[in-house]
């Protein structure tokens, strides 16, 4: 079987599930070693081997959620704090949906169209708001909505009728408009974060907060802290401990987006070594959302 072929679409899709590119890559490394196992049932003449794979997929992924807590961001586990407050205790790795590479998950596609689908859907605010669906229904959206699979094809997978689809669709496409609406990618973005970037490496406090929405956000996993307000981001920046001058920002894909890998030079002699990864959310001209990963978190 050339089942390897589909990895990083079925990546993509598993992510997409379960928020963190650790048990994505589990995911799939399972689905592949059931399809060797049951290569024997696989009958060309029901499907395509994408779809059978796409099958055992959604078994593993809906069995890793039936026991696990839904991973969200810093601004749905609680209320803003001020930026005084104590970071306080870091969340385990389980609590948060993790970002991830996008060559981990965004295979090459010919029709510019559909790669702006793909891409959109692994930002980290959509993923996020995947996790607010029950796990069918997560399915049901991603398969229809981000991978264009006819009812009918969703329907076959989940062992359901059509009508059962189209409901949790629906459903599902009502949750995120209520509760989790994601705002469409800023086509200006890429010149507006490396304004912000150049700003950080000099770290001009002045030019980064002119460079915020009024009611930006600002969080730092794995903890539950985090800001509202370009005042408060700003009162933080300002009275930091001075640890992120001399830092430099490097642009790597991540989510679907330009993500920015901050390096400082603590290694030895002043080599720079990676310390986080700043996911950015934009909207209007301006930064609506700044996450920043403290761990030397590349993607996973």
């Amino acid at each position: 079987m050339e089942a390897e072929e589909f990895r990083i679409e079925l990546t993509g899709y598993a992510y997409r599930m379960l928020g963190s590119g650790s048990e994505a890559e589990d995911a799939v490394q399972e689905t592949l070693l059931r399809a060797w196992r049951q290569a024997d049932r696989f009958d060309a003449g029901r499907g395509s081997l994408r779809n059978w794979l796409y099958r055992i997929a959604t078994n593993v992924c809906l069995d890793m959620l039936r026991s696990a807590q839904r991973r969200a961001r810093a601004v749905d586990l609680g209320p803003a704090v001020q930026a005084a407050t104590p970071l306080g205790a870091p969340l385990p790795e389980c609590a948060w949906v993790r970002p991830i590479a996008d060559a981990r998950v965004l295979p090459d596609r010919d029709d510019p169209a559909e790669q702006a689908v793909r891409r959109e859907s692994v930002r980290l605010a959509f993923v996020a708001a995947l996790q607010r669906l029950s796990p069918r229904q997560r399915a049901v959206l991603i398969l229809r909505d981000v991978l264009g699979w006819h009812a009918d094809e969703v329907a076959g997978l989940l062992d359901t009728s059509v009508a059962s689809v189209t409901s949790a669709l629906q459903r599902a496409r009502a949750t995120l408009r209520r509760d989790a609406p994601v705002a469409p990618l800023d086509p200006d973005a890429a010149a507006l974060l490396d304004r912000y970037c150049r700003a950080f490496e000099r770290y001009d406090v002045a030019a980064m907060v002119a460079l915020l929405h009024e009611d930006a956000t600002m969080s730092m996993p794995p903890f539950a802290w985090w800001l509202r307000g370009r005042d408060e981001i700003a009162r933080a920046l300002r009275h930091g401990d001075g640890s992120c001058r001399g830092a430099r920002m490097v642009p790597v894909a991540a989510n679907g987006t330009t993500a920015y890998r901050q390096e400082r030079p603590t290694g030895p002699g002043g080599a720079y070594e990676p310390f986080a990864l700043m996911l950015f959310e934009t909207a209007g001209g301006r930064i609506t959302e700044i996450t920043t990963f403290l761990e030397p978190a590349t993607g996973r």
